[in-house]
């Protein structure tokens, strides 16, 4: 029996070549529209996603033949698990692959925001020189708060220290270890956020969170929409109690008529922190490696 795969959202070609290679029958399935997805899934024993296949409802209950779901990426969250778990399918991803990536784009984030690079270009663009008005502030010296302590959460706090910032980590989850947000929360003049999207974690910043913030505080996102209850931040950065915002994730992706991003000081990037080349390098060639030992252990 061959073994037939759809990937439904591009991965880089050395993970293709890798299952291709074990003589799996594989499907470069990205043109295929998402709508049409629940027609075909039917044919096959192994489903191969990134972040924008939505393996939910009909796609779901459709994939009567599914074994294995493979996401090239970290979290799960664009999949219905608790289903998948119930139709006996298993469910695998690639963590860590991407942390690089992501840290960095929060570091760039950062720094957008404290100097006023967005807005410093668009403004030339329009023909203006306005140097006095892009006033912005060093990093050295000042505090950064991090909620979350994993892989990517680490390497921001690395690089942070290396440019000379104070930095107080949060996680919740080890309460021995760290602070709790509440207490960050006043210290802070960055916040950077690196938490998968729980029934814990939605809204874990919202009204409350922004009442306890420093004024004038600045907040990065690059971890998943929802996270941040978005309507609050906007009345948080009307109020002027958040001065900038920069978001790699929305709520609802990509983002329609978002109140945010008609504000002059949130900068914003399309979910793209594990978009480049190294990182989707390394997620292709381990999801083919892992999709081979999943099924392996399934005796497939």
């Amino acid at each position: 029996m061959t073994i037939k795969i759809l990937v439904s959202d591009k991965i880089a070609d050395e993970g293709i070549n890798i299952l291709q290679g074990e003589g799996y029958e594989v499907t470069q399935g990205w043109d295929i529209p998402k709508s049409d997805l629940p027609s075909v899934i039917g044919d096959y024993d192994v489903l191969i996603v990134r972040s924008a296949t939505k393996v939910k409802g009909a796609l779901l209950e459709n994939a009567k033949k599914l074994k294995v779901i493979g996401k090239a990426g970290e979290g799960l969250d664009n999949v219905d698990y608790e289903r998948a778990k119930q139709m006996g399918i298993m469910l695998i991803n690639t963590p860590h692959v991407s942390y690089v990536s992501v840290s960095e784009l929060t570091i760039g984030h950062m720094i957008a925001l404290a100097r006023n690079i967005v807005q410093g270009t668009l403004t030339l663009r329009e023909g203006k020189w306005e140097k006095e008005k892009l006033m912005g502030h060093e990093l050295n010296g000042k505090t950064l708060g991090v909620i979350g302590c994993g892989f990517i959460g680490k390497d921001v706090e690395r690089l942070a220290l290396a440019l000379g910032m104070n930095v107080i980590v949060v996680e919740e989850c080890v309460q021995d270890r760290f602070v709790p947000l509440s207490e960050m929360l006043p210290q802070a003049d960055f916040i950077t956020i690196h938490v998968p999207l729980t029934s814990k974690t939605k809204h874990l910043i919202s009204e409350k969170e922004f009442a306890l913030m420093k004024q004038g505080v600045q907040i990065i996102d690059c971890s998943r929409g929802g996270v941040i209850d978005q309507e609050a931040l906007y009345q948080a950065m009307v109020s002027g109690k958040v001065t900038g915002a920069a978001l790699d994730v929305f709520e609802d992706e990509p983002p329609k008529n978002s109140d945010l991003l008609t504000l002059p000081t949130v900068i914003a990037t399309p979910h793209m922190g594990a978009q480049t080349h190294e990182a989707q390098h390394r997620a292709s060639i381990q999801i083919a490696n892992n999709v081979i030992g999943a099924l392996e252990k399934l005796k497939v």
